[in-house]
């Protein structure tokens, strides 16, 4: 009996031995595809986060202080140049106008009065001087009480739209006080930060062509119909962040961007001496992207790469790779760290022309 069950665990044994070799050379019977990065100039279509202004924004504020008498104008209407905005109550300014007028007038019989006896020299010639200084002094006092009165009606200075009216009728306004907002929406800028790199390189791009056109993509992942094109570069890099501030100006025909919008430019940056790696060939895990790296014992190890820039089924390599390293191109899901594997290489070259790209 003892020999029997000792006769089965051997044939057993050799049994399962047999399979796992059988396996093992089946699985070294695999052949991976194995390429390379390459290295070519070509473009690729950024997005940078931009911040929107209107071409022209304004605070509008009082200029005298009184009670906000009248207001004609609504949150988001479209005003046009010289068109009445509020009215603060002008009862004070228009004594003040009263009062100025009346000495003007005593200034000027004064100096009437003054002239005649000077011509018959009853009086001297500094007092005739006198009285005109009085008349000009009473002058200068009329002229700024009407404009103090011509203060009290606020006039849009152009074409906006009146943004949000904190005050309310009947409100006492202080000289400066701000009552509202106004911005010229026919156009607007559009301001990103763009990186030493892509500087230089947009600068040699673009150093004889006309100025470059961008998309902005909204908050709502729609294209804006339009092409904006950047047209001011600023002249410091934040020395912080290491970037520059560039602006690009979009009609805003469908009135449809306004002030202090957010969204992403979308630019054509090109690319001198670009690492290029087919997509297929990594994988991600959480937030990281990782590629298998295929060392000269022919063992794969996994490596984390970050991506710069993405083309049409390629990944443009920022670090984590360089230019002579072998990297896995299919089978990444079914290889771990440390297999040995057997490969064959593949020019990046002709598996680059299996893809989309349109290199330059």
């Amino acid at each position: 009996m003892n020999r029997s069950v000792m006769y089965f665990s051997l044939f057993a044994l050799l049994y399962a031995t047999g399979c796992a070799q059988k396996k093992e050379e089946k699985e070294e019977s695999v052949t991976y595809a194995v390429t390379a990065p390459l290295v070519i100039d070509t473009s690729f279509t950024k997005e940078y986060v931009a911040q929107i202004r209107s071409v022209r924004n304004i605070e509008v504020r009082a200029q005298e202080k009184g009670y906000l008498q009248n207001i004609y104008v609504d949150e988001g209407q479209q005003v046009h140049t010289g068109q009445v905005l509020f009215k603060i109550m002008p009862k004070m300014a228009q004594a003040e106008l009263l009062k100025a007028q009346a000495e003007t007038k005593a200034a000027e019989i004064e100096l009437e009065n003054t002239k005649l006896l000077s011509d018959k020299n009853v009086v001297s010639k500094n007092e005739l001087a006198m009285a005109k200084a009085k008349l000009q002094q009473a002058n200068a006092e009329t002229s700024l009480a009407k404009f103090h009165l011509a203060n009290t009606e606020i006039r849009a200075p152009f074409d906006g739209t009146i943004d949000r009216i904190p005050l309310k009728l009947g409100s006492l306004v202080d000289e400066g006080a701000l009552l509202t907002s106004l911005s010229d929406n026919s156009q607007v800028f559009a301001y990103f930060n763009v990186s030493e790199p892509e500087y230089l390189n947009y600068q040699s791009a673009t150093k004889s062509k006309n100025q470059q056109e961008v998309g902005l993509l909204l908050a709502n992942n729609e294209l804006l119909k339009s092409k904006g094109k950047v047209e001011v570069i600023e002249s410091e890099f934040n020395s912080e962040t290491g970037n520059i501030a560039f602006r690009a100006r979009f009609a805003n025909t469908d009135n449809l961007l306004r002030n202090g919008e957010t969204g992403k430019i979308q630019m054509v940056v090109p690319l001198k001496n670009a690492l290029v790696i087919p997509q297929k060939a990594t994988y991600d895990i959480q937030d990281k992207t990782y590629v298998f790296v295929v060392d000269q014992r022919n063992l794969v190890h996994s490596r984390a790469i970050t991506v710069a820039g993405e083309l049409p089924d390629l990944y443009v390599i920022g670090s984590g790779l360089s230019a002579g390293d072998k990297i896995l191109l299919e089978g990444v899901q079914k290889v771990k760290d440390d297999d040995k594997i057997t490969y064959k290489f593949q020019q990046p070259q002709e598996v680059i022309k299996q893809l989309r790209l349109k290199t330059e």
